[in-house]
């Protein structure tokens, strides 16, 4: 795949069909073949973030972990994925005790079939990179919540807002 800027990135949005996927992944029982067909019927959380064991991924992830229960208890999956190898996975999993699975998606096709492999822009300098992003995929495959650049610190909070039933 090409580090050039892609001029009409993917554009998901709720409703849309998720795109089908299928990535090694690391979870509390070892390393796992994930893929968007073994999840049918399963509604599920993917949070894509930049690298692990940063200030803001780590606040992420922990804060998935911190309310894993209550996310679960809504009928989610929680799965984060980034570009990182799986060795690089299993240390943050350990150092930070994360019971969610984590995607290792090196050749970017995860990133790139979401749409969140984007032009940014940081102290002047255009590059490609990781747009840090996070759907929600229902039970059938459809999109939920597209919420494309969020900030790490109370993102989990929100999301639960989102995908939580109305009283």
């Amino acid at each position: 795949m090409s580090s050039e800027p892609n001029a009409d990135p993917i554009n998901l949005n709720i409703g849309d069909q998720a795109p089908a996927w299928s990535a090694e992944a690391l979870s509390l029982s070892g390393v796992e073949t994930l893929s968007s067909d073994a999840l049918t019927g399963q509604p599920y959380v993917l949070y894509f973030y930049p690298k692990d064991d940063t200030p803001g991924c780590t606040t992420q992830a922990c804060d998935f972990r911190d309310n894993l229960a209550r996310v679960s208890a809504l009928g989610y999956r929680v799965i984060g994925v980034s570009p990182d190898p799986l060795k690089k996975h299993e240390k943050f999993r350990d150092k930070y005790e994360l019971p969610h699975s984590l995607v290792s998606d090196s050749e970017r096709a995860l990133c790139e079939a979401f749409g969140v492999w984007r032009e940014k822009k940081n102290y002047g300098k255009v590059y490609m990179g990781l747009v840090r992003s996070t759907f929600v995929v229902s039970a059938e495959g459809l999109i939920e919540q597209a919420l494309i650049n969020v900030r790490a610190k109370g993102h989990v909070e929100r999301l639960i807002e989102l995908i939580s039933p109305q009283a």
